[in-house]
């Protein structure tokens, strides 16, 4: 199997997983983790298959990786609540739900940003721009994927004037 083909198979299983964890609730919680374990370590696999790093430039930054995904794994399930909170007021949804949570949304946008202002100079002193760059294309593509999992799955809110 060439490299491609890995990372696709990997990025599927990504897609189809996360959108399945961040959504169930009824699973239980060792269940849960033995899931979240396994996309985790899918994840990393893709990562290191993709960034071509020397072993000098690994020791360096899985470390900063797992720090990083640890605090992006917060953000998800900030998200997966949202998303929760959205489902079980689409059907009457009123004005100050719709609100809160947008205010809700725009604070893990503005969170998801900060995040990546923290992490992105810690990785810069670590690997060539280069490589961070590549490695800030291989997340964007996955959550690209993701939202787009997740925006298929999640109806348009109704138009009340109709």
């Amino acid at each position: 199997m060439n490299r491609k083909t890995k990372m696709a198979l990997i990025l599927i299983t990504l897609v189809v997983a996360l959108p399945a964890l961040a959504l169930a609730q009824e699973k239980p919680a060792d269940t849960m983790q033995l899931v979240v374990e396994k996309i985790r370590a899918d994840k990393k696999l893709l990562v290191a298959e993709n960034m071509g790093l020397s072993e000098a430039e690994a020791k360096v930054f899985w470390p900063v990786y797992d720090r990083y995904q640890d605090e992006l794994f917060l953000l998800r399930q900030r998200t997966a609540r949202l998303i929760g909170d959205y489902a079980a007021a689409y059907a009457n949804m009123t004005e100050e739900t719709a609100k809160t949570l947008l205010d809700e949304y725009l604070t893990i946008e503005a969170l998801g940003v900060k995040l990546r202002q923290t992490y992105l100079p810690k990785l810069l002193k670590l690997l060539p721009a280069v490589k961070v760059v590549r490695y800030i294309q291989i997340e964007n593509k996955i959550n690209a994927a993701l939202m787009y999992e997740l925006g298929g799955q999640i109806p348009l809110i109704k138009d009340a004037s109709k």
